[in-house]
């Protein structure tokens, strides 16, 4: 009989991705969306990429709401608890995000632990270790958190911080750190399986769409979505993954290096891309007419390294180069009839 996997999410961009590689690997698939008028949608999908859906079940959790989560994890061997809020702008009350995510860990995980299910496998971020730092001269790893009563931690990181110490703090309450693992990835790009291009492909598709005609000096450490989920899945079952964190992230990209990849790929829509970047200066002014880029010019020049040493020896093999993963998301945009 093959394993139950519970996957939280499963609609997402990396929930989808976790879904269609467990199901190719014959593992029996529960996967859970906030409303069941998704199911549909979430098995045309996965069975469209190749994914076997005669092993998938759906059913619905809020990551808001106790009801069904007892019951979601039953005859569950292992728990991938991606499910957490995610937003291209800054929410005006912070805990419109941090509330969800952290009330999802702990509903996640304390059913999960209760039913004893053998590993859960959170999905965390970056975002809870390189935020709100004085120094940023070294990369950053595993051991650092970041500095929630920073005034440049947003509430994104805030959120992805207080889930992954509220999953440690329950293992630690239940004496069962070594049963959980957890991802930390960069920002995610690669191919998506919809139309939906979600937060992730939010940048790709303003660059592609010529709405940056120059770019603001900011950097991203990047992987790709399906890097993320081989982590994931080999954190599943590792032994070597158990109480530990893991770093995923094949390196560092500035806006300018991204529309130089996509120009590349895409010759076509090269007179839509960036050539240069703009000065802080007048992002800053810009800035104060637009709320998305006035969250982000504390980050203007500010490249913040990791060491994704954790990652790669997980997977035990080179990551997806970064601008491959990038031109696989636009194809992707560009299929979907996004790019226009």
């Amino acid at each position: 009989m093959a394993d139950r996997v519970l996957v939280t999410g499963i609609s997402g961009f990396v929930g989808g991705h976790v879904a269609l590689q467990l199901l190719q690997q014959g593992y029996l698939v529960r996967g859970s969306v906030r409303n069941l008028a998704r199911a549909e949608r979430v098995k045309a999908t996965l069975a469209a990429h190749g994914g076997d859906i005669s092993r998938l079940e759906i059913v619905t959790l809020d990551l808001l709401d106790d009801a069904g989560w007892d019951e979601a994890v039953s005859g569950v061997r292992y728990l991938q608890h991606v499910a957490s809020p995610l937003v291209i702008e800054q929410p005006r009350d912070r805990n419109e995000l941090i509330r969800p995510a952290v009330e999802g860990t702990r509903r996640a995980l304390t059913a999960a632990f209760r039913a004893g299910i053998e590993r859960i496998v959170l999905t965390s971020s970056i975002a809870a270790i390189v935020y709100g730092h004085a120094d940023y001269s070294k990369p950053f790893t595993t051991e650092d958190w970041t500095n929630p009563e920073s005034p440049a931690t947003g509430a994104y990181p805030e959120s992805k911080l207080r889930a992954e110490r509220e999953a440690w703090a329950i293992a630690d309450a239940f004496g069962a750190r070594d049963r959980l693992a957890v991802i930390n990835p960069a920002a995610i790009l690669g191919p998506l399986l919809d139309d939906d291009p979600g937060t992730s492909g939010a940048l790709l598709l303003r660059l592609l769409n010529g709405s940056v005609p120059a770019a603001p000096r900011l950097a991203f450490s990047l992987v790709d979505v399906r890097d993320v989920a081989a982590a994931q899945l080999a954190a599943m079952t590792a032994p070597e993954a158990a109480g530990r964190r893991h770093i995923l992230s094949e390196r560092e990209m500035s806006v300018l290096e991204l529309a130089a990849a996509l120009r590349a790929g895409f010759p076509s829509l090269a007179h839509r891309l960036p050539r240069f970047e703009l000065p802080d200066s007048l992002v800053r002014l810009v800035a104060l007419f637009h709320p998305q880029l006035r969250h982000n010019t504390g980050e203007l020049g500010r490249i913040r390294r990791v060491d994704g040493s954790t990652g790669r020896a997980l997977l035990d093999r080179p990551l997806i180069p970064a601008a491959e993963a990038a031109l696989a998301m636009a194809q992707s945009l560009i299929h979907q009839g996004l790019v226009r």
